[in-house]
């Protein structure tokens, strides 16, 4: 049995871990930054109508995302995941509805009428909301870590 004050030390050395990773926890600016822009290209790219486009930026897309979660694991030393339980997720939840509520009818609107401007447009609101909702998911993490939520 563990006697209150080795417990209490114990306790104080977790919290002590978690203050320490929240203090590391939240990306940079530029990372923020870079997620919109790689929606945006996607997006842009599938406008476009091109597969020999379409390819090199699903492939760069691709590469962009693996680049950012090795950033990220480099700097902080871990990777959240998005859809985990905790207040986060609710930021992940709203950038999954603008998504689906902008690119999918510009998707419609490509794909049946050649119109590729609507996808162009939802690719700069997605990519914007990409960028809004990463940096809102790392302060509530942050948050959350220190005990404020």
């Amino acid at each position: 049995m563990t006697d209150a004050h080795a417990a209490a030390a114990q306790l104080a050395a977790l919290q002590a871990d978690r203050a320490a990773m929240a203090d590391r926890a939240m990306q940079p600016w530029w990372y923020d930054v870079a997620l919109g822009l790689l929606v945006f290209g996607l997006l842009s790219a599938v406008a476009v109508g091109n597969v020999f486009m379409l390819l090199p930026a699903v492939a760069l897309f691709g590469a962009g995302l693996r680049w950012l979660v090795s950033a990220y694991q480099r700097i902080t030393g871990f990777w959240v995941d998005g859809f985990r339980r905790g207040s986060t997720r609710k930021a992940a939840y709203v950038y999954l509805v603008v998504y689906v509520a902008f690119v999918v009818p510009a998707l419609v609107l490509h794909l049946a009428y050649d119109r590729s401007w609507p996808l162009v447009a939802a690719g700069a609101v997605a990519g914007v909301t990409a960028a809004v909702t990463s940096r809102w998911f790392g302060a509530l993490y942050v948050r959350e870590l220190r005990g404020q939520l």
